[in-house]
């Protein structure tokens, strides 16, 4: 006999936690993060190049460009710009009142 399960997807799941103000709050702090790791992630796949020759060309090494794109570190301007630079963008910064 198959057992049934609830599952929901993470967008229903999202929709309904975000309805919590400290979920909220929280996962909005997150947002600039997740930003700049999606964008990066989008550009580097974009231009079909590894982890590693991301790496190469911004001059650091793949542990960093992984944990940049996993959320796992904070990173200075100074290796945005490098990896920008590397993956022939630039950087955009908007300080806007909440």
């Amino acid at each position: 006999m198959k057992k049934s399960t609830n599952l929901i997807s993470f967008l229903e799941w999202k929709k309904e936690q975000i309805k919590d103000p400290w979920f909220k709050r929280e996962y909005d702090k997150l947002e600039p993060e997740f930003q700049i790791a999606k964008q990066m992630i989008d550009a580097r796949i974009k231009q079909n190049l590894t982890q590693a020759q991301l790496a190469k060309k911004a001059k650091t090494g793949q542990a960093v460009i992984s944990r940049l794109e996993g959320m796992n570190a904070k990173p200075s301007l100074s290796l945005l710009s490098k990896i920008a630079s590397a993956l022939n963008t630039e950087i955009n910064v908007v300080i806007k009142p909440v």
